[in-house]
């Protein structure tokens, strides 16, 4: 088969590393399409498609052309999200519901706050009302052309659910032609905390039932477009060895081997959210000072995010003994082997909030974290969260205070345990510990050759949809109505361009005011210079005269 994948920027292949190597090595071409090009995530497809030059390509894909269509759609598609947050289930997380806030247009902003508070029975009408306006926008020129171009047999998508992404005109403008798309779910909190799927694939591939009830709750999908095929992404920690034995990992890392060694695995909190770096001194120092001789002596790793390293730019860890902050993004095979090494070599886990105590479990070592309310947006404040202590029984062991964390610190040191449990069955890999996801994410993208795509229906009243559409643009220049269609963000924006612009035409309106005065005087001066040789010569003349006369 022929397989346009898109992908918003290159990282986000990582996730589908093992699903594109597999469907290279059966023969499929595929071509991988992002809206951005970035340095980040390069050296991965660039591996790929060394390794597979004659089945991987690379691309930019266009996005929607910056006309007063696109400007409409960056208007509605924030106002659909935003109207999502409303649902019960997101009361819990207000940095969800603030995060969309930020992004969308003031008139959506007012409604959706009136929705939740009088009448949330309202949402879904006006959700449909305000779908029915967007499916009513023509389709851009550049982007159908781009997919005939390509003429592929099937098209995947990941994330769709981005903020700003074009990836629904793609899905969209495939379906139209009778494309068979398929949406490969990222991340474990992308169906929870992201966008809403607004243009619905023939495929939705998820990692577990959870992921399954999301798609059919929160974005009403039909079950029987859902497919639950594991966590691809995770097959790679399985069945795996570590790269260095115990004696030489510590020697390389500087930390014994005599005693259990406590990991500590970074997050990536919100934006806004405290830095985690001092944190983690805190938490270092309380365990060096508790009452626990185990605790007080034993080795902790700290593995930095790669996206918050430079909090820790100015942070000296030496003055605790047995602590080394170590490790890297693990997106090649030598980074790859350290994180593993780094997970397999210690006796327990602790963190804030993030996919490595996935990988923890996997591997059955315990997952701990502490609840404390400064870290509320990023931990019980979101959905995805929750599923650590729900999914097969729950991973997580949590605290709400040091002294109940430490205790629990310290007796998973007392008792190491390497159990996996039911979690990682339900949460990754849900056909069974042995049976990878890879070959079945495989299996059924092949399944989709051919399949009948469901035809595009035209809106019903399309002259009515535009010509609200239009009504709309029209007020796109109008100031007064600016807090209805422009979001905080871009309010400010506009705020900090327009005092930029009256402070530059403050600045060359003194720079004309002072070259009129400048001119002003030189031609004064030039007056006076003119009148004192008037002067001169009428004093010249008049003393001639005054000289022939006598």
């Amino acid at each position: 088969m022929n397989i346009l994948f898109f992908g918003r920027r290159f990282t986000y292949f990582r996730n589908f590393d093992t699903v594109l190597r597999e469907l290279a090595s059966r023969g499929h071409l595929i071509h991988l399409a992002v809206e951005r090009e970035t340095e980040e995530g390069r050296p991965l497809v660039e591996g790929l498609i060394a390794e597979y030059p004659n089945n991987i390509s690379v691309g930019l894909a266009p996005g929607r052309t910056d006309d007063d269509w696109s400007w409409v759609v960056s208007r509605l598609r924030p106002g659909l999200e935003y109207l999502r947050y409303q649902h019960k289930l997101f009361d819990d997380t207000p940095m969800l519901r603030e995060r969309s806030r930020e992004r969308t247009p003031g008139f959506f902003v007012s409604l959706g706050e009136q929705v939740r508070r009088h009448a949330r029975w309202t949402r879904r009408p006006i959700e449909a009302f305000l779908r029915w306006l967007e499916r009513a926008i023509p389709d851009d020129p550049a982007i159908r052309a781009y997919i005939d171009e390509q003429r592929p047999d099937l098209v995947l998508v990941t994330p769709l659910i981005a903020l700003g992404s074009s990836q629904i005109d793609y899905v969209r403008l495939a379906r139209s032609q009778g494309i068979p798309t398929a949406l490969c779910v990222w991340s474990w909190d992308h169906l929870s905390s992201k966008a809403l799927i607004r243009e619905l694939p023939d495929r939705v591939f998820v990692w577990n039932d959870t992921q399954k009830r999301e798609a059919q709750t929160l974005h009403r999908i039909p079950a029987s477009q859902i497919v639950v095929t594991g966590a691809q992404c995770f097959d790679k920690w399985f069945d795996r060895a570590p790269s260095r034995d115990r004696e030489t990992f510590c020697r390389q890392i500087g930390l014994p081997a005599d005693r259990p060694i406590l990991l500590y695995v970074c997050s990536a909190p919100f934006s806004g959210s405290p830095p985690e770096a001092p944190f983690i001194v805190d938490w270092i120092r309380r365990i060096r000072t508790s009452n626990s001789t185990r605790l007080r002596n034993t080795p902790i790793l700290v593995r930095p995010h790669p996206s918050r390293r430079p909090e820790w730019e100015g942070i000296d860890l030496t003055p605790f003994p047995d602590v080394v902050l170590w490790g890297s993004d693990p997106l090649d095979a030598a980074a790859r082997a350290d994180y593993f090494d780094s997970l397999y070599h210690s006796a327990a886990v602790a963190g804030l909030n993030t996919s490595a105590f996935i990988e923890a479990g996997i591997l059955g070592r315990p997952v701990h974290t502490i609840l404390l309310p400064e870290w509320y947006e990023s931990q019980m404040g979101t959905v995805h969260f929750r599923y650590l202590f729900e999914a097969g029984g729950g991973l997580l062991t949590s605290a709400t205070s040091y002294d109940e964390h430490l205790a629990q610190l310290d007796q998973a040191l007392a008792q190491p345990s390497t159990e996996i449990k039911p979690f990682v069955r339900e949460f990754v890999r849900p056909r069974g510990l042995d049976v990878a996801a890879t070959p079945v994410f495989v299996e059924q993208v092949e399944a989709m050759k051919g399949i009948t795509v469901a035809p595009l229906t035209e809106p019903r009243l399309r002259g009515l949809a535009f010509w609200i559409l239009n009504k709309v643009l029209s007020w796109r220049q109008d100031r007064d109505r600016e807090h209805l269609l422009y979001s905080e963000r871009e309010l400010n924006k506009i705020a900090r361009m327009r005092n930029l612009h009256q402070i530059k035409a403050a600045r060359e309106r003194a720079k004309r005011d002072r070259d009129r005065a400048i001119k002003e005087q030189k031609l004064a001066a030039r007056e006076r210079a003119r009148k004192e040789r008037e002067l001169v010569v009428k004093a010249m003349k008049a003393a001639a005269k005054e000289q022939r006369r006598t």
